[in-house]
This record gives structure tokens, sequence and C-alpha cells, in this order.
């Protein structure tokens, strides 16, 4: 039985999970409204577009999505060949977010401030949960409000990087050194190559993201010989990151930790192992990173700091909703024992969806990255399979929402073969570099708790 709706459905966030989302409400006859805080669609993606994927086409698309698409003439990339972001970008979500229905409803530069129920504030219960959303956001007219029967936050994690402190919290002194620190994966021989070049970088992180930086700088010293690369590990065995080799169960993370493990042998790349940072101050024009007390710790001079040590997502806006969430994942706490890095990789994490997601608040939804708080083991596909569920529960299709419509070989979406040695490899899940700590998303195998954005962005 298929349901449909009338219903008004804020989505926030224009990336690939919020697209899909937008797709999923329309062909139930619900109106969505997108609001997505940057200048285009997919903003944060294009943050990464100089990564590869992890994962082929066929684990990046969604079908509702596919659909819409169909209708305008477009024509499916190769199923089994692996995107960049920018790829991503130019032959699917540009087009989805310019040449089909979406397009009406996608409202850019378009940032959520708070959101609330009318006429109710998070204290008061009786008849909450017939109120409609009141979302407040703020473009380039000044601040707007927006009502909705129903809330889907798919805003992601991109915009809040863990920091470089080894305790969870900024180093001290790093936000007063920002100009000089970059959170990520930056494109250091591409657009921002003349910020790298023939400079001392320190990166610091244990997973692929770290990783694929430290082998494109090392790369970029090859053409620039004066070029200084530093890998500060907090953990005291770099060979945790290279992964298993050939043997590893994760094709493209074998080979990618197998081209790491070759340059660190070389010397190519120095080591700073049990390098948990605590201090950041300048020295000069550069940077002095310190681990251990002001006094008596080890240090590193440096022009540049790459913090690689994952993402966590950003609750702020919606304090005046009635959330339940792991007090350590921070995910919806009936998603949490599924997605607990400490126990899954991204590619044992069944498929789920509107029941799991569910919250305390009717009608409001976390989907995508964001809804695995910290942990890094989200799939882009899996997040398609989120929203088909909610749409369906929001359209009052309880049986569809119930239903599990995907089907994943263990770990088969995280493996990607033939990857080239010395990309800057995007994460295991199919989005960037993965950012966080387990075994298919390490960023700092000792640090499993540290989290991130994984690998997907949404």
């Amino acid at each position: 039985m298929r349901v449909t709706s009338s219903k008004i459905v804020a989505v926030i966030g224009g990336g690939p999970v919020g697209l899909a989302a937008a797709a999923h409400l329309m062909e139930r006859g619900m109106t969505p409204i997108v609001l997505e805080a940057g200048e285009q669609a997919a903003h944060a993606v294009r943050q990464w577009r100089h990564v590869q994927l992890f994962s082929p086409w066929k684990y990046n698309i969604d079908g509702a999505a596919a659909r819409l698409l169909a209708a305008t003439g477009w024509n499916s990339p190769d199923p089994e060949a692996y995107p960049t972001g920018g790829e991503l970008i130019e032959r699917y979500l540009d087009p989805l977010a310019t040449k089909t229905p979406l397009r009406d409803v996608i409202r850019t530069s378009s940032r959520v401030t708070a959101i609330s129920r009318v006429g109710f504030d998070k204290a008061k219960t009786k008849g909450r949960e017939s109120a409609p959303f009141e979302i407040r956001f703020q473009n380039g007219k000044g601040p707007e409000t927006l009502r909705a029967d129903a809330v889907i936050d798919a805003s992601g994690t991109w915009s809040s990087p863990n920091p470089a402190g080894v305790n969870g919290l900024a180093a001290i002194g790093e936000r007063e050194c920002a100009a000089r620190i970059t959170y990520g994966m930056p494109d250091v021989r591409g657009t921002e190559r003349e910020r790298y070049e023939g400079q001392t970088v320190a990166v610091v992180g244990a997973g692929h993201s770290a990783i694929g930086t430290l082998i494109e700088l090392a790369r970029l010293r090859d053409n620039a010989p004066p070029t200084n690369v530093i890998w500060l590990l907090r953990g005291t065995d770099p060979s945790k990151a290279f992964g298993g080799g050939a043997n590893d169960k994760l094709v493209a993370r074998g080979e990618l930790g197998a081209a790491f493990a070759d340059l660190v042998s070389k010397g190519a790349i120095q080591v700073e192992t049990g390098f948990g940072i605590t201090h950041v101050s300048a020295s000069g024009e550069r940077l002095r990173i310190g681990a251990g007390s002001a006094c008596c710790g080890r240090h590193v001079v440096v022009d540049e700091l790459i913090v690689a040590t994952g993402f966590r997502p950003d609750l702020w806006f919606l304090s005046e909703m009635r959330l339940r969430l792991d007090s350590a994942i921070e995910a919806p706490v009936d998603l949490a024992p599924l997605v607990d890095p400490n126990e899954h990789s991204c590619g044992t994490v069944r498929p789920h969806g509107a029941r799991e997601l569910r919250q305390d608040e009717p009608g409001l939804y976390l989907a995508g990255m964001k809804s695995y708080g910290r942990a890094p083991t989200f799939l882009m596909i899996t997040g398609y399979e989120q929203v088909r569920s909610i749409a369906a529960e929001i359209a009052g299709d309880h049986e569809a929402a119930a239903r599990v419509e995907l089907d994943l070989p263990e770990t088969g979406v995280c493996t990607r073969g033939g990857v080239e040695v010395g990309t800057a490899s995007a994460g295991c899940c199919g989005g960037p570099a993965p950012v966080g700590a387990d075994a298919c998303c390490a960023e700092d195998a000792d640090a499993k708790t540290a989290g991130r954005s994984g690998c997907s962005c949404s």
C-alpha cells in the first residue's frame, strides 16, 4: 500500500541525503522545502571535490532521485566506476538540484538558526505533537520563518570538525592560531598547493583522511623538495594505520595503507608517535605545537597544521527540540548500538529507518551523517534508505517505513579495487575520507570515540 500526503516537510541540508529526502517526499505527494546553508546545493561536497570515493556509482545514487532525473533524459554514470566528489556533483547532484522539480523547493544561502513548535517551548507537553514546527533561518534578506508538518535534519557534520586537542577540546591556543590550521582534507596538490608547497606541514590523525593527505604532501615534496611532512600520531604504533595490506578485506584500504607504510619506512614522512596535542602557539610566523605540559612536554615547529581527527554533530539549533541521543556517540538512542565504532565498521551496520531514528519530538528526524553522531561508519546509500523510510512514515505508510529495501553485503560497499597509489583517496563508505575510529574508517585507532563525519557527506 502506497500512502501519499500533502504535508509540508522542511529538509535541512541540500547534500546527497537531503536531496534524496526531498525526492522521496515529492514522490509521495508531499511538499519538501530544502534549506541549504551554502550558495549552491551540496555545498559540503564541493569542499572535498578533489577526493575520490571508495564506493562506485551504484552505491551513491538514490532511487527516487534517479527517477526524477530519468524524466529529464539524464544518463546514469557507469555503475561500477568510482567518482570523485567533483564528478558526484557534476554528474548527479547538480542535475538533480537544477534540472528536476527539486529546483523549485531548494532555498540556498538559508542557514537554519532555530527550530521550535508554534506556541510551545521545550517544556510544554499537552497538544505538542499537533503543533506545526517553526523553523527560523537566515538568508540575504535577513531572518525568515518557515512552518512545516515535519522536519528532516540532514545537515551533516562537515561544519563541525573535531579539534586538534587530544582530549576532545581545542588545544590551548588552537583558536588563536586558526589562520595556519586547516581541518579535514585540503587539496594540497591542487587548489591549495601554494599554501603548502615548500613548507613544513604537520598532520594529526590516523585514518584515511590523514593518510591520504600525508601521501599527497609526500607527492608534493617530490616536485618541491623543501616541503617537509610530519605525522603527529596520538597513539604509539604507526602500523595500526597501515591496514592489512594484501590481506585486508577492504582492498582500497589495504592498498592505501601499503603505499603509506612504504613512505614511512623510507623516511619520507617524519613520524612523531605518542603526540597528543595540548598547546598551539605562534613562534614568529610559524606554529609551535606542543604535547604534554607547556613547560616540559615535546614540541614541533611547523608552518602549517592539518587536523584530520574527525567531525561531530552540531546540535545547537535543535535546543528547543526533545532529543534522545546516546551520551557517548550522540546518535539517536535506538541507532547508537548499530553504529558504535567500537563494534562496527561501515560494512557491518545493517540498514535502518524511521523506527531507529525516531525522537521524543514526533515528526523530527535526524538523517544522514548527522544521525550517526560521532560514529564514522556511515554509508551514503544507507542514508538514502533512511530517508526513504522516513518519507513513508511521515506519509502514514507505516508498512513501507518498516520494510527494508536495501541489501548490502558485509564490507562490500567499503571496498574499492585499483585505487591509484598516492591518490588522495576518499572514505571507505562513499564520501570524503573517513574521519573517526573503527575497522573501516579509523581516524585514530587509539581514540575510539574520536568520531567523525565519516564516510559520506550529507
